[in-house]
């Protein structure tokens, strides 16, 4: 029994180890994804690959009267176009304009993620 809880417990931490892994990878991705666009002052952005098919803009920034604002973008890649929604809102199919920068974007993103993050993992291996 005891064998058991411990086995149990083990495999617990493990995935709750992989989970936090993980979080701190999407964080640091996001971050380097957000310095594409430029500095941002009083405020923060990120954008990320969250998984196969979805992106993520995210932006936080304070007015000149002091107020907190902070807007998200979900992009959706789909079999017959892209959708994004703001801040909860219903989607909507991008432009092919759009299209095309978050494309550029997406690409960009994947090689500074690559470069600062992933480049040294795949020589080490």
């Amino acid at each position: 029994m005891i064998q058991r809880m411990m086995k149990y417990t083990l495999a617990q931490r493990q995935t709750e180890h992989r989970a936090e892994l993980y979080r701190n990878l999407i964080r640091h991705e996001a971050k380097i994804g957000g310095e594409l666009f430029g500095n941002m002052s009083g405020g923060r952005r990120e954008f990320f690959c969250f998984d196969e098919r979805t992106w993520i803009w995210h932006e936080e920034w304070i007015d000149i009267n002091g107020f907190r604002h902070q807007t998200t973008t979900r992009y959706d890649v789909r079999p017959k176009g892209i959708y994004k929604a703001q801040d909860g809102q219903q989607y909507t199919r991008l432009s092919k304009t759009e299209a095309g920068r978050l494309k550029r974007a997406a690409e960009a993103y994947k090689q500074q993620v690559f470069k600062q993050m992933y480049r040294q993992v795949i020589y080490l291996s």
